[in-house]
């Protein structure tokens, strides 16, 4: 099974026999490969109809739910990997559903939009107006995103909420990278990719002074 690029990036960075839960898994494909590929076990939430019969016909679990309603049915540590793929800037509140992310899972992956990209810069400061690209092409008034975020955004939020970000990758709308993206990120990356997981907790112990 042939998958796009950013999809193939996040199969990489799953080890095999893994566990994993994707929210808003869509028809199931990225599942679908990583049981083929890495004998990787899990389910998929996903919210539309359509989607829901595409993952039952690959053999994807699958559970019918509302991502904003949070993930209150799974125990704490239940995966070994909790993955999200262009959905995060959907979600009503994605702060918190990073966090629960990761009390359900040992590590966090998502994937989103990047509204620091060059082309959104210069419809801000140019034409005065919200932008649209190949990566958001929906009008304000009807678009599904309702917390566009930079990479920089991601990142403090990150550090906000003692989140480790372990890699970070950028790609354009079809799904390949360039060295321009490499050395600057925020402004070339069209996609985000980030793997994640909470910050190990230090413990100082400190002498006492004589």
């Amino acid at each position: 099974m042939k998958l796009r690029t950013d999809l193939a990036l996040i199969s990489e960075w799953i080890v095999e026999d893994s566990h994993v839960l994707d929210l808003g898994c869509g028809n199931g494909t990225l599942l679908a490969h990583l049981h083929e590929t890495r004998s990787v076990t899990g389910y998929g939430l996903e919210i539309d109809d359509e989607n829901i019969v595409y993952c039952i016909q690959a053999g994807v679990n699958v559970i019918h739910t509302d991502l904003n309603q949070g993930l209150s049915d799974f125990s704490d540590d239940s995966f070994d990997y909790v993955v999200m793929t262009q959905a995060l800037q959907t979600i009503h509140r994605p702060d918190l559903l990073l966090l629960e992310m990761l009390r359900v899972g040992r590590e966090g992956i998502v994937t989103f939009p990047n509204f620091g990209h060059w082309g959104a810069r210069i419809s801000l400061l140019f034409g005065g107006v919200m932008p649209t690209s190949r990566a958001l092409p929906s009008e304000w008034y009807n678009t599904e995103n309702i917390h566009l975020c930079s990479l920089h955004d991601f990142e403090k939020l990150c550090h906000t909420l003692d989140i480790e970000v372990l890699q970070r990758a950028v790609v354009d709308t079809t799904h390949h990278t360039s060295r321009s993206m490499r050395l600057m990120p925020n402004l070339f990356g069209e996609i985000a990719i980030y793997r994640f997981r909470s910050k190990p907790v230090k413990r100082i112990y400190q002498r006492k002074k004589k």
